[in-house]
């Protein structure tokens, strides 16, 4: 019997006993609610040894505070411990051009052993669990990096994988996602229509679906982030900017605080910049649209919905976000914001950083980075502070665009 933690459905407070109860449910409570939050029984000063832990393999290190049965049964490329890095020239642009002086630490994602992009830790800890839950067979919409990192951790794991992409998906991600052996279907229309062909198989061929953004196997994979921050900084940053289609990041990182707060008091929730090209910005504008009536009560209900959007970022072509009732209440909580950048300025910004680092970042990851730009423009980062920027992903399935940002 599990005794190591337990879900709980957050709307009705029914406990479901493990993953394996989760799982032969379709992923829901009773109540049919789909979120559920995972709860330890593990001690948390166990947390103290292992922030001091040196080049740790994976994030399996925190293995007691994950819904696994044996870290044993992992599916690691290593990933999930990857190092941040001080980049200077952003810290001297801030300061010669904003007057800023901030330290700003970039979140390698790129450097993650499965397929460089923040994805790995989650596809990781879902196949664990659905290889010690005996799951053979797995379905997912996605606009990209979920569907390259699940169907290389998948086919490691020996589990059936089939991804539903939207038609203006990476012919890159296609063919990463075929060199595993996984099945792909290039939907005939947009993300919308991908997630709907998506449930349609679900239905007809009883196969687990991805439960989306709020997974709780998602959440608790990238909730270690915060153990992260912790382990390598020896504190929260003040500031935590990630670009955003669906919202994972900033719910797995409000999880990770309230898990460890109350053994770690001084760690708080840091102010979220969450950023969106201007091609594909739903949640941007359902935040403008609230801040303008001072946020009136179920503002987080109202939000466009951006049909096909036309996007050269494929992977944040999510035009309807239905993660924004959720995600949009954590970053009010944080002093955050919804921040949007121009798509035509994106290569200019990847090969600024590629000039000054001989890093090439995906085209995410680059939206992240102008975040933090657009960030300085509008004073939304102070003196003393410590700025986390989350890069997301590498340039790897993207050559086009690495091209254009090599291109003199």
């Amino acid at each position: 019997m599990n005794n190591k933690y337990q879900l709980r459905c957050t709307q009705c407070g029914e406990v479901i006993p493990d993953f394996a109860t989760w799982l032969s449910q379709n992923q829901q409570c009773k109540c049919g609610c789909k979120r559920a939050v995972a709860e330890y029984s593990a001690d948390y000063h166990k947390l103290d040894d292992l922030l001091k832990a040196k080049n740790p393999d994976s994030f399996y290190i925190y293995s007691d505070f994950l819904p696994i049965k044996d870290a044993n049964n992992a599916v690691s490329y290593g990933e999930g411990t990857i190092p941040m890095e001080e980049w200077a020239y952003l810290e001297k642009i801030a300061k010669e051009q904003y007057g800023i002086d901030c330290k700003v630490m970039v979140y390698r994602n790129d450097l993650n052993g499965g397929t460089g992009t923040f994805k790995d830790v989650a596809a990781s800890l879902a196949a664990t669990i659905f290889k010690e839950n005996g799951v053979k067979e797995f379905c997912v919409a996605s606009t990209g990096n979920t569907a390259t990192a699940y169907s290389r951790y998948l086919a490691k794991a020996g589990i059936k994988f089939t991804v539903f992409v939207p038609n203006c998906v990476s012919p890159d991600t296609v063919r990463e996602i075929k060199s595993h052996g996984q099945n792909v279907v290039v939907a005939d229309g947009d993300y919308a229509y991908a997630k709907k062909l998506a449930a349609d198989f679900h239905t007809q061929n009883n196969v687990l679906i991805s439960a989306g953004n709020i997974d709780p196997i998602r959440v608790e994979a990238k909730k270690t982030m915060v153990f992260e921050f912790l382990r390598q900084l020896g504190k929260m940053p003040d500031v935590y900017v990630q670009a955003v289609a669906g919202g994972t990041g900033p719910i797995a990182v409000e999880k990770g605080v309230r898990e460890v707060e109350k053994h770690y008091p001084e760690v708080k929730l840091p102010r979220m910049l969450l950023i969106q090209q201007d091609t594909c910005d739903p949640m941007v504008q359902g935040w403008e649209n609230a801040k303008k009536s001072n946020f009136p009560e179920g503002y987080q209900n109202h939000y466009p919905v951006i049909d096909n959007p036309q996007t050269m970022v494929s992977i944040l072509s999510t035009g309807n976000p239905g993660m924004f009732p959720v995600v949009a209440p954590i970053v009010r909580r944080s002093g955050g914001d919804f921040l949007r950048v121009k798509e035509s300025e994106l290569v200019a910004t990847a090969r600024q950083a590629y000039e000054e680092t001989n890093v090439l970042l995906g085209p995410a990851g680059v939206v992240c980075l102008a975040g933090f730009f657009e960030a300085l423009r509008q004073g939304q980062i102070h003196n003393g502070e410590t700025v986390l920027v989350n890069t997301g992903e590498g340039a790897g399935r993207a050559t086009a665009f690495a091209a254009q940002v090599r291109a003199k």
